[in-house]
């Protein structure tokens, strides 16, 4: 679509994800039952680990921050797709634009290495088991929690800042359900080649570097899984580590796909489908998953029910 002249923009318009009328009743309320489970579920975990004294570890330490960060980025997206269902044009302001790009940002980058972090925690768990309370001290998961919040601000702004200090064209409709740095930079009218680098880049280095610090824990843990002389031994090995292989490998999954298309296949619709997966839906299983497979947490869900229900 041809660009118009250069105009200062007020507000965008957010597609959204689908146009057919027939759909946008039962998707509001698909999605809205899927926000809604998200926002109970990783409140629910954020609460119960900072309450039960048995959710007291480096492990649900961990856990607690994936669970803000999940819903940190679900609630940054959430609530403006759903509104997008209810009303004829979905505006949203030129600087709410780039407070929810920011915040985005901010919280998905986090969740790349909060992921890592807990990955070195479970190969530390298994691999060390002796020097654990050593090395996983309550300084060390502090400052493995506080690096990633402090690289991903930095991305963010930068991000945020190079996007928009740049100008818009005339044309303000987002081809997205939220304001991200792809559909975005589409509509810039001045040259984007520099700020299209700085996010390839910075995406690259994040995926790769997490990604590999994962990989190496797992494989470090999988070589000493095998060395153990009992089974009894090896599946507890791998029940701790299970929820966390989990969830990294669908987040990782997800990820991986929405960038490593080939550019012929490449489309704006196939990200949202990967961008309905990662930012709604994977919120919504992270809880589930550690609720589901993990026993303490299952203990301490029960143990609160019961509390609330005397």
């Amino acid at each position: 679509m041809e660009k118009h002249n250069l105009t200062m923009l007020n507000e965008f318009i957010l597609m959204g994800i689908t146009h057919r009328p027939e759909l946008q009743a039962p998707l509001f309320g698909l999605f809205f039952i899927i926000y809604l489970i998200s926002v109970v579920g990783n409140l629910g975990m954020i609460i119960l680990t900072k309450v039960d004294a048995r959710l007291q570890t480096p492990m649900y330490f961990f856990l607690k921050h994936l669970a803000f960060t999940d819903l940190g980025y679900s609630t940054t997206v959430g609530p403006k797709m759903l509104v997008n269902f209810i009303v004829d044009q979905n505006t949203i302001s030129y600087y709410f634009c780039a407070m929810q790009l920011a915040f985005f940002l901010v919280f998905i980058i986090s969740e790349l290495f909060i992921l890592t972090a807990m990955s070195y925690d479970r190969y530390v768990a298994i691999c060390n088991p002796l020097l654990y309370p050593v090395i996983m001290s309550q300084r060390v998961c502090q400052v493995l929690v506080a690096i990633p919040y402090l690289y991903s601000t930095f991305v963010s702004l930068l991000v945020t800042i190079k996007i928009f200090s740049s100008f818009f064209c005339g044309y303000n409709v987002v081809n997205h359900f939220y304001c991200d740095c792809l559909p975005l930079l589409s509509l810039l009218c001045s040259n984007s080649h520099e700020t299209e680098m700085i996010i390839l880049i910075l995406a690259g280095f994040d995926l790769i570097s997490s990604l590999l610090v994962v990989l190496v824990s797992y494989l470090l843990i999988l070589v000493a899984i095998i060395r153990m002389n009992s089974a009894e031994g090896r599946l507890k090995a791998f029940s701790t580590c299970g929820s966390h292989l989990t969830v990294a490998t669908v987040f990782y999954g997800t990820l991986i796909f929405m960038y490593l298309q080939p550019e012929s296949s490449h489309s704006f619709d196939t990200d949202k489908v990967a961008s309905i997966f990662y930012t709604l839906v994977i919120p919504m299983l992270n809880p589930l998953i550690y609720s589901l497979r993990n026993k303490d947490v299952k203990y301490a869900v029960q143990t609160m029910w019961q509390k609330t229900m005397q």
